[in-house]
């Protein structure tokens, strides 16, 4: 069953390379997720874009582990030189959009789940989610299906960690940050030109540093990524912004990382959002104990997933490696994916 299990989710990730599906347009590759659970006869329900089912012997009165992975993807770069659409192997390689990400983590779990969903007894509940709107932190992703699902208790969260244990993920709180001064004609003078204070702003900004570093995610990492000031030549603009990246880790919450941010910085500065926590699960959870038995190594991750918008304990694991997200001719291997099976299952024996 299991080798049959992997020759169809490859066959799946192939038609859902094929099949557009940017966020927020992921109904077709929902529909090709539907027509696997019709095919293998699991009931589903599809909420708007996301894809989900619990296990055939559900019961409430037991924990419930989801297990999660999108299937939007983001638009191909301008340095594709494949078809970025055509899915096809070369040398062991499977190229195409999502490929990596995540389409070999979330077909490695559908089938991983497939192959559990009507064991008897199981000690956890399975929920699958084939979410959409992940690569925009999008409304209409996972974090709305926390409210449609059965309530979670741990999650699996599919992201390519070449099937190591991410243990730990980095929040994100993105802030507008703004550099005052007077306006005026360029050939008057003025002390107070707010391009040049921006100097010393940028400076405070590159010599700061948060004190608590955690010893999974290491120090919170902050960096100013944009800067916009002025609209011609003749005129000292009134104000520069600046867009401020900031990487969190789990010795902080995002609210504390605004309010020192507030206090201490030498400009105005907001946050955009608070939603996007760092998240984390312990090193004695059944599910790490389980993985490093495998031979798993466990590390902390800095990019951010769906992780972020659970509130309970997550770990994120899946084929594939994260430093091909998102590049041109992306590709996994076809044997990342059948060992990524391979090991979810094991895993998952060890605890369900």
């Amino acid at each position: 069953m299991i080798q049959k299990l992997k020759s169809e989710a490859i066959e799946l990730l192939k038609k859902l390379i094929e099949t557009p599906s940017f966020s927020s347009e992921e109904d077709q590759t929902a529909q090709l997720i539907e027509d696997w659970f019709k095919a293998h006869n699991l009931t589903y329900t599809r909420t708007k874009n996301n894809v989900w089912a619990v296990n055939k012997h559900f019961d409430a009165s037991k924990p419930t582990l989801l297990l999660n992975s999108h299937h939007d993807t983001v638009k191909p770069n301008t340095a594709y030189t494949n078809d970025p659409f055509k899915a096809f192997v070369e040398d062991g390689k499977l190229f195409g959009l999502g490929s990596n990400d995540a389409g070999g983590c979330l077909v490695s779990l559908i089938a991983t789940f497939t192959y559990f969903y009507d064991h008897t007894n199981l000690k956890y509940n399975l929920v699958l989610v084939a979410s959409a709107e992940e690569e925009s932190s999008g409304p209409d992703g996972l974090n709305s299906m926390l409210e449609v699902i059965p309530k979670v208790d741990v999650a699996i969260v599919g992201e390519p960690t070449l099937m190591n244990l991410a243990v730990a993920e980095k929040g994100l709180v993105v802030f507008d940050a703004k550099v005052e001064g007077t306006p005026s004609h360029a050939a008057h003078p003025n002390n107070n030109n707010s391009i040049y204070n921006t100097i010393a702003v940028l400076q405070w900004f590159k010599d700061f540093k948060f004190e608590k570093s955690s010893e999974v995610l290491g120090d919170v990492k902050l960096t100013v990524t944009q800067i916009k000031g002025g609209s011609q030549h003749n005129v000292v603009p009134a104000d520069v912004d600046l867009v401020i990246d900031v990487r969190v880790n789990d010795a902080y919450t995002n609210k504390e990382i605004a309010e020192i941010l507030q206090k201490e910085a030498p400009c105005k500065i907001e946050p955009r959002s608070l939603r996007l926590n760092s998240s984390s699960i312990p090193m004695d959870h059944d599910l790490v104990k389980a993985g490093i038995a495998l031979g798993r190594s466990t590390y902390g991750s800095p990019t951010l997933s769906d992780q972020a918008t659970l509130s309970c304990p997550s770990l994120k694991l899946g084929p594939g490696d994260s430093t091909r997200s998102h590049s041109a001719n992306e590709f996994i291997y076809v044997h990342e994916i059948e060992e990524g099976i391979e090991i979810y299952i094991k895993l998952l024996e060890k605890v369900l």
